[in-house]
């Protein structure tokens, strides 16, 4: 005969018994019989399966397995549901990590491509065209302006020559006497220009090409000349 302890019962069979509840003790040939007696001791004032009406018994026994296979199963929802948690944190972890290098990436590329931009922008800026054109003892104004438009990029012509017409109105031999200042962009002195052809004062594709390499130089591009000119009057 075995007798195990549990709360509001303690059930008595001579098979293995299932308890209701939570099990405290268990007094049965495989434990010391001091464990007996304080069982007897704790079960003094609780009820017996035998106590039970045999109709109840089953439905006593059949609640006790009912409650242990809920226990288990809660048991087992929650190490599942922990081991989901961790498993979706993991993931997480693992997703942030990868848009975090897409977005450094894009970034990166982003960078790169701004760079070459700005590189191809400054060659075509900087770019003076190897241009050759038969020598005149003379040019007219419409004759230097094609010539220009042949050497200075399209992009940037309009503001080379906003600044020639201011600086000379497209006059090759223009000089200032006071400053010494000459040729089409007024170089000062004019024999700056010597860097470009020993021919800078009769040729004015010798000027244009100082006057846009001076520009590139100094301004970046005609157009950064420009916007210097416009603020003070000088360049």
């Amino acid at each position: 005969m075995s007798r195990i302890s549990v709360r509001g019962f303690a059930v008595a069979s001579a098979t293995a018994v299932t308890t209701v509840g939570a099990v405290v003790g268990v007094a049965s040939g495989s434990t010391p019989a001091a464990d007996d007696n304080n069982f007897e001791a704790t079960a003094a004032d609780t009820t017996l399966l035998a106590d039970i009406p045999a109709g109840q018994q089953a439905q006593v026994q059949t609640a006790s397995l009912t409650q242990q296979a809920d226990a288990q199963a809660s048991a087992a929802d929650a190490a599942a549901k922990k081991s989901a948690e961790e498993t979706a944190r993991v993931q997480a972890a693992k997703d942030a990590k990868s848009k975090k290098q897409a977005a450094e990436d894009k970034l990166e590329r982003e960078r790169q491509a701004k760079k070459d931009k700005e590189a191809q922008e400054r060659a075509s800026r900087s770019e003076v065209r190897s241009t050759s054109f038969a020598v005149q003892s003379s040019y007219t104004v419409a004759e230097v302006q094609a010539m220009a438009r042949q050497i200075v990029p399209a992009d940037q012509f309009q503001c080379f020559s906003n600044i020639v017409n201011h600086e000379s109105s497209w006059n090759y031999r223009a000089s200032n006497p006071g400053s010494g200042a000459y040729g089409l962009v007024q170089a000062l002195p004019g024999s700056k220009m010597a860097s470009a052809g020993a021919d800078w004062m009769t040729n004015p594709a010798t000027q244009i090409k100082w006057g846009l390499s001076y520009m590139n130089n100094r301004y970046k591009s005609p157009c950064g000349a420009w916007s210097f000119w416009q603020a003070n009057h000088w360049y």
